[in-house]
């Protein structure tokens, strides 16, 4: 058990440093998206990772990147693990980078059609 530990130490530490050792901001949220779709993340995600029945939300505000590579790497559940002959950490800092890049949604109260709905007398 401790050995497991140690490994999914490792490998988020290894995603971390393959992002870290290129030039800041080098990932790139636009092939993140484009691989979100192609490696199938959409299918249980949403195609902006905001969840669904199949598969919980990821974006906005994902969770750490040290905390999404090890549950992707080292799943157990119902999704399969992504090894690094599957995602490379690049390709996974570039998901990530997508996943960041998602906007939060508008507050309803900043949505004029949503207003002059609520406020016509009933």
């Amino acid at each position: 058990m401790q050995s497991i530990k140690l490994a999914s130490i490792l490998s988020a530490a290894a995603v971390a440093v393959a992002l870290t050792s290129t030039a800041a901001g080098a990932a790139s949220a636009e092939h993140g998206k484009t691989l979100f779709i192609q490696k199938g993340c959409w299918e249980c995600h949403g195609t902006q990772g905001q969840g669904a029945v199949t598969g919980p939300r990821l974006a906005p505000d994902p969770l750490p990147l040290e905390a999404i590579a090890n549950f992707i790497r080292n799943s157990t559940g119902p999704m399969p693990p992504y090894r690094r002959e599957i995602l490379s950490d690049a390709d996974l800092g570039d998901i990530y980078a997508y996943l960041q890049s998602i906007p939060k949604p508008q507050a309803v109260k900043d949505v004029p059609l949503l207003n002059q709905w609520a406020s016509k007398p009933k």
